[in-house]
């Protein structure tokens, strides 16, 4: 089976941010499927090019101002299509970014042939058109993907406000739930949400992790030596700096805690509010706050190892309660605890587990004393990581989770045969 997934931020082990589908993508390839992938060339987290892009010698003398290539990866191709690149700078860019690939992956999609199903998956939303609009002119199904409930969340966070532009974007939202042929969410508090709004079945492909990336037994020396961590409690936040993120929080928190230089937050990725963080952090004379660039997901479970705790944190609206962020199941993997900062159907994983420590979303002085607990008891910290790291085996490893995935692709490629007859 051929499968066309349209996804702007698609990365790879070797590029930052998740890599959900890249992971997917390969057990699709073990099954023998193949995986056409139709990526931005401009990472989303970091805002620049992946270093390996390369033009593509295939289409380089019909369209090469439009379109890139990277070279393919076993059975799954990467291409990559324009988009503008400003996306980092204000909602209103982002939008333009979101819409450019929208257009340039609908004609570079145009070109691959022979597809058996077409997959879509938000946010963003837009991009979901796109996917909607390719299967059906290709006469093959529509599998859409929702990763989080976008709109909602641009409208909780006060991105979203224009009255009109709500409305439009809301009626999307049904469009595509209406339309999709089957649908796939990554939390199992987004059910209920698709299905009220038109989706006509709805499967959960949770998010999870690969253990055999990671290993709980690293003791992280070589990261800590590298960054002068070596006699610190180490507090680790992985992932995007944004609007979402409420880092600034975290640096209210680090600032209760600057009579305890033991202990040191290391905030590790890249985002649109990252400078801003840095510079306040500057003015405020934190020293127990160190910010590192993002690394790619391969490297990841190196920096991971050198941590004690390691810290996911959202804004403290109730949309958030509904999230499942891949980071948790990361710091499960490698057997560190979780400082949670969210409240909602990810607090019944790590409890469920007893793999970490919850402080209420908004309250630094509560984020505080969370981490001055697993701080004052490595011991018990120590066994909260490794708590973590077998229930992910047993509930969240991706290669089962990839596994009921590719029953559901296989079941809606089938869709087409069906329709054929």
């Amino acid at each position: 089976m051929h499968i066309l997934l349209i996804h702007q931020a698609f990365a790879a082990l070797d590029e930052p941010g998740g890599t959900r589908h890249h992971e997917f993508a390969r057990l699709l390839a073990e099954r023998g499927h193949r995986l056409t992938v139709i990526a931005s060339p401009v990472s989303y987290l970091t805002g620049a090019p992946p270093v390996h892009a390369s033009v593509s010698p295939h289409f380089q003398k019909k369209r090469k101002a439009q379109l890139e290539e990277e070279q393919p990866r076993g059975e799954v191709r990467i291409l990559r299509a324009r988009v503008y690149s400003a996306h980092h700078k204000s909602f209103v860019h982002r939008v333009l970014a979101f819409v450019s690939f929208m257009a340039s992956a609908f004609f570079l999609g145009l070109r691959v042939q022979q597809v058996d199903l077409v997959w879509g998956t938000s946010p963003p939303i837009f991009q979901g058109v796109t996917a909607w609009l390719l299967a059906r002119l290709k006469g093959v199904p529509f599998l859409f993907e929702v990763r989080d409930l976008w709109p909602d969340f641009a409208i909780a966070v006060g991105v979203l406000t224009d009255r009109t532009l709500i409305r439009m974007s809301l009626w999307l939202e049904r469009f595509l739930y209406h339309r999709a042929d089957r649908m796939i969410v990554n939390s199992p508090a987004y059910v209920a949400h698709v299905s009220e709004r038109g989706a006509k079945q709805v499967d959960l492909v949770p998010n999870g992790a690969d253990p055999t990336m990671f290993n709980p037994a690293d003791n992280g020396a070589a990261f800590r030596s590298a960054h002068g961590l070596t006699e610190k409690f180490v507090v680790l936040y992985a992932g995007a700096h944004g609007m979402s993120n409420d880092l600034g929080m975290v640096l209210d928190s680090a600032s209760k805690l600057a009579g305890e230089p033991r202990i040191q937050f290391i905030f590790l990725g890249d985002g649109k509010e990252k400078s801003g963080l840095v510079a306040r952090a500057e003015e405020i004379g934190l020293s127990n706050v160190t910010f590192l660039p993002a690394i790619p997901k391969r490297d990841i479970p190196a920096a991971l190892a050198g941590a004690d705790a390691c810290l996911a944190i959202l804004k403290p609206i109730d949309e958030y309660k509904t999230t499942y962020p891949n980071k948790v199941f990361d710091y499960m993997a490698a057997g560190r605890p979780v400082v949670l900062v969210i409240d909602g159907v990810i607090r019944e994983v790590v409890e469920a587990a007893g793999c970490g420590v919850f402080a209420q979303p908004g309250d630094p002085q509560a984020l505080a004393t969370a981490v001055r607990s697993l701080a004052a008891d490595k011991k018990k910290a120590r066994a909260m990581g490794l708590a973590g790291r077998e229930h992910l085996e047993v509930h969240f490893s991706r290669v089962a989770i990839g596994a009921k995935l590719i029953r559901i692709l296989e079941e809606v490629g089938a869709l087409r045969s069906h329709r054929a007859q």
